[in-house]
């Protein structure tokens, strides 16, 4: 069954892994999990094979490694804070 979660939620399904990781492994097991972006949605377990890293000590490592494979509008629009008001 797949599973749906907005990327600022990613870290509730990232610390279900077991670290530390493979690229491929990370991919594999989250290959089921459709991410929610602001700009639509995309498979998790696709970006995280398009990341640099070959494995990955923590959930940290894996969100930071998305950063750079994720469009920028796709968290947001560019040089906003949700925290300022």
């Amino acid at each position: 069954m797949a599973r749906e979660i907005k990327f600022s939620d990613i870290s509730t399904v990232l610390d279900e892994i077991e670290y530390p990781i493979g690229r491929s492994t990370a991919s594999e097991e989250l290959s089921d999990v459709r991410l929610i972006l602001a700009d639509g949605d995309t498979n998790l377990g696709k970006l995280v094979s398009e990341t640099s890293l070959e494995s990955f000590e923590s959930a940290a490592d894996i969100e930071s490694a998305l950063h750079n494979v994720l469009p920028r509008k796709a968290v947001g629009e560019p040089y906003q804070s949700e925290g300022d008001a």
